[in-house]
């Protein structure tokens, strides 16, 4: 059985984070999908609107998820790969190379990392984006 992980912040659940779930999932057997806390997502980017909790939630009940794992780390080690049996990581390309490196230097050190397109034209700062347009 071929695992596979990836973390999200997984904030307004919108499509797009499910075609990038269903992306990941036709990778392996079992996706497993790790949710990063709301402390370490705002120490990255901004803090999230939904609660981990909330966010946890909404990808639970997403049809190409198989297990969630609340407050994942930002960056993990092979220690993390190990307890999970993880077998492929994965995240969008929305990062630069040096971002890849920098966050997933285990996984692509040890070969196992990849990397899945976005899907274009929607994202949770389009949404809020749209909000702040449209209705402030």
């Amino acid at each position: 059985m071929i695992r596979v992980y990836t973390d999200m912040v997984a904030d307004l659940f919108h499509y797009g984070h499910v075609e990038f779930l269903k992306k990941a999932r036709a990778l392996g057997d079992y996706l497993l999908v790790g949710i990063c806390g709301d402390d370490v997502v705002a120490a990255h980017k901004k803090r999230p609107i939904l609660t981990m909790e909330e966010r946890v939630a909404s990808i639970a009940k997403c049809r190409y998820v198989d297990e969630v794992i609340p407050n994942a780390p930002w960056i993990f080690d092979p220690a993390w790969i190990e307890l999970h049996k993880i077998h492929i990581v994965v995240h969008g390309d929305d990062y630069s190379q040096e971002q890849f490196e920098y966050y997933y230097k285990v996984p692509i050190e040890m070969g196992i990392f990849r990397s899945i397109p976005y899907t274009k034209g929607i994202s949770t700062s389009e949404i809020i984006r749209r909000i702040r347009e449209r209705h402030l």
